[in-house]
């Protein structure tokens, strides 16, 4: 993901936070000037602080990325660890006949 891209996703969604913030608070509605102003401010502060836990969090969740791993595929089972061990005959056999090492 590129930065322009990071700050756009951070960008809308504050955009969409403030106008949700400015709906709930009535602004679109006649009412008097002094409860348009804190619309306007209360919506601003929810715009902002969205801005900023957007924009770190995707980061971070970037972060936990390896960007040579995206474009791999893979042919195993995703939970399962890399060296899972192949069933073998000593694992067939009943827990008295096993070998001990």
């Amino acid at each position: 993901m590129k930065p322009v891209q990071l700050l756009g996703l951070a960008f809308v969604c504050a955009l969409f936070a403030g106008i949700v913030t400015l709906v709930s608070m009535g602004f679109f509605q006649s009412k008097p000037g002094d409860q348009i102003e804190r619309a306007l401010v209360i919506a601003a502060i929810a715009a902002g602080v969205t801005f900023i836990v957007v924009l770190v969090v995707v980061a971070l969740l970037l972060l936990a990325v390896d960007p040579a791993q995206v474009g791999k595929t893979l042919d195993r089972p995703v939970l399962l660890p890399p060296d899972d061990e192949k069933t073998s005959p000593a694992s067939d056999a009943p827990e008295g006949d096993k070998p001990r090492t």
